[in-house]
């Protein structure tokens, strides 16, 4: 198909409206900033895209909703793959990639695609300064978060972390808590909890279920220890976070 001429059309009525399309320097400067982690200046950042949210953006779709949507889903496309480049596995980008647009995709109105452009973006760069981090940490550490990760329905400890390792259980406990700053037993604790909190969020699975999915030995057993982290109980937290999405997905009232 010959796009020369709506090519000129349209290039035509932009230098009639006066319109300049963001400049790529400063648009990928933006992305750097996540790739590098630097969440300051990229709430900063947001703060001025919020204010200037249409300026320098190409038409996508005469709605306006699928309009941001679409611009949504390339932006979180192009900043998945430079976080890649920066050292996020790809899996982790992707899939993270793929729940914001789907989350995108829910959306019922314009600014609430906005709101969800700095949530991903902060995310990303959270998740980002992260991954900086993990770089000064040891081989061994490393290892063994990821062992946990895998392991979480099983009752872990620290001796089996430590024999999968090759260490002894002494000196991991004491590397582990300094790198990772706090205790063995405390971390696995709290991947479980964030683990469920992401289930809770995303699922309707019961809780018996969660609970006996993370190896906790009881539902209430579950219920306590999620309170104590999160100040919530696990029914308390499904029901604020399915409220917090409604209102994003539904946006502002005008």
């Amino acid at each position: 198909m010959d796009t020369n001429k709506e090519l000129n059309y349209r290039l035509f009525i932009q230098i009639e409206e006066g319109f300049e399309r963001t400049e790529i320097r400063s648009e990928f400067s933006r992305y750097d900033d996540i790739k590098n982690g630097d969440v300051e200046k990229v709430r900063a950042n947001f703060a001025y895209i919020r204010a200037h949210y249409y300026e320098g953006k190409g038409q996508l779709s005469d709605s306006p909703l699928r309009n941001v949507q679409y611009h949504f889903a390339i932006g979180t496309g192009i900043i998945a793959r430079t976080c890649i480049d920066g050292g996020m596995a790809h899996n982790i980008a992707y899939t993270l990639s793929d729940i914001y647009i789907r989350r995108c995709d829910r959306c019922q109105r314009p600014e609430a695609v906005i709101d969800l452009t700095g949530e991903m973006m902060l995310d990303f760069a959270a998740r980002m300064r992260e991954v900086r981090k993990a770089s000064s940490i040891s081989l061994h550490v490393r290892r063994t978060v990821d062992y946990i990760y895998r392991n979480l329905g099983t009752h872990l400890t620290l001796k089996m972390a430590a024999e999968h390792e090759g260490l002894d259980p002494s000196y991991l406990s004491r590397l582990f808590a300094r790198e990772m700053n706090m205790p063995f037993k405390a971390y696995i604790l709290r991947a479980k909890i964030s683990t469920a909190q992401n289930i809770l969020l995303f699922s309707d699975h019961p809780l018996a279920k969660i609970a006996a999915a993370l190896g906790f030995s009881s539902q209430s057993a579950f219920s306590a220890a999620f309170r104590r982290q999160t100040g919530m109980t696990p029914t308390q937290y499904r029901s604020s976070a399915a409220a917090v999405h409604m209102r994003l997905s539904d946006g502002p009232e005008s």
